[in-house]
């Protein structure tokens, strides 16, 4: 009876229906070449740093140019970007999972006066607003996680690492000079929500302490059970502590060698926070990738087991990375990542070309039976 006190007609059921609820159809969006090629593209070409073109069927080509965005922008940014589009593209462009921006063109001519565009808009300080690069066997842009900004659980900055990592591995983002591509990515606490587990390089933030008590608010802010259930090694359980007045409140202890750091307790109560000055920092990783290119898919291993923070600039972290990028594009054969090139040459080998320390906190000591019967690649088999 409701469908019909509204209106609704099942005989037209199109009839008089709201279509503006909700992101319209994904190919509403494409560019005209892109629509009128959907499923004949043949195959594609890396003309120069930055620039790609794509070649269908029908004899259609659509030219790419990559510029480096930034995953958090303003607002003036963005209309920046949505004016060169309209310029030159018909309006259209695209983010790419790493926070590149690509702008296509369907000429040539278009594509070169588009970069060449791009490549003149500088901020006041001199520095590229849209560098062009990060494709091919280069250093695409780094993705990452909301760190310091906007998150509630991070060890170490996002954006303010990023910034600094990319500053030093910018000549490799508008060059293609490495043996093959190399993914650089960053998460902000060890709940990873980016992704660094399979990345070629990963800055972690990692936390050292175990969460900090406010006792005499934490019944009154928190719901004490949920607390408990939210932590994934059995670390906290309910407990009645006496304060300094005398008087007893309902609060929880923690069992520090079962805490694992991960936060999830302050996700559910604020009175549990665990962000610390000194026990906050980086870990770096290496040698993950997802491809199935040459060998299977491989997660990362630690390297590098603490790096202070070290706002704003972050110059252990940045160096370090620098150096494993040098030797690896020193030493690795054509098309090799970074951690096949490591398993070829082994890791204590690795170790002492980049100048890295080993220490017992770098022990990979995983063995468990699943880890030899696991399906770890997507490959076929029978």
């Amino acid at each position: 009876m409701a469908f019909i006190s509204s209106g609704y007609n099942p005989d037209k059921p199109m009839g008089n229906r709201i279509t503006d609820i909700g992101p319209r159809k994904y190919d509403e969006f494409y560019p005209p070449i892109i629509k009128a090629n959907k499923g004949k593209w043949k195959y594609h070409q890396i003309l120069e740093p930055g620039v790609l073109v794509h070649v269908s069927e029908t004899g259609d080509k659509v030219f790419t140019v990559r510029c480096g965005g930034a995953r958090l922008m303003s607002v003036t940014h963005i209309r920046e970007i949505c004016d060169i589009a309209d310029k030159y593209c018909g309006g259209h462009l695209r983010f790419t999972t790493r926070n590149n921006v690509e702008f296509m063109a369907d000429s040539l001519d278009k594509a070169n006066a588009l970069k060449a565009d791009l490549e003149s808009r500088k901020f006041a300080g001199g520095s590229f607003k849209f560098p062009v690069g990060g494709t091919g066997a280069g250093i695409s842009n780094i993705v990452h996680t909301q760190g310091w900004i906007h998150c509630h659980t991070p060890a170490t900055d996002a954006s303010g690492p990023v910034k600094a990592a990319m500053d030093v591995l910018f000549d490799d983002f508008k060059s293609m000079r490495l043996p093959a591509h190399l993914r650089v990515s960053l998460a902000c606490c060890l709940n990873m929500c980016g992704a660094v587990h399979c990345s070629d390089i990963a800055i972690l933030g990692f936390h050292r302490k175990p969460p900090m008590l406010d006792h005499e608010y934490l019944d009154k802010m928190c719901e004490i059970p949920l607390a408990i259930a939210a932590c994934p090694t059995a670390a906290i359980r309910p407990s009645k502590v006496e304060l300094a007045n005398g008087k007893t409140v309902n609060s929880v202890a923690v069992k520090n060698e079962r805490c694992m750091f991960c936060g999830n307790c302050y996700t559910m109560c604020p009175s549990m926070p665990l962000a610390d000055d000194v026990g906050d920092g980086i870990v770096l990783m290496v040698g993950g990738k997802v491809s199935n290119r040459i060998s299977m898919p491989k997660f990362s291993k630690v390297v590098v087991a603490f790096i202070p923070n070290e706002a704003p600039r972050w110059p252990t972290t940045t160096e370090t990375i620098k150096k494993i990028v040098d030797v690896y594009a020193k030493d690795a054969n054509k098309y090799e990542r970074l951690g096949e090139w490591a398993e070829r040459i082994g890791w204590e080998r690795f170790f002492d070309k980049c100048e890295l320390e080993f220490t017992h906190h770098l022990i990979d000591d995983f063995r468990d039976s699943a880890y030899y019967t696991w399906r770890q690649s997507s490959q076929f088999k029978f």
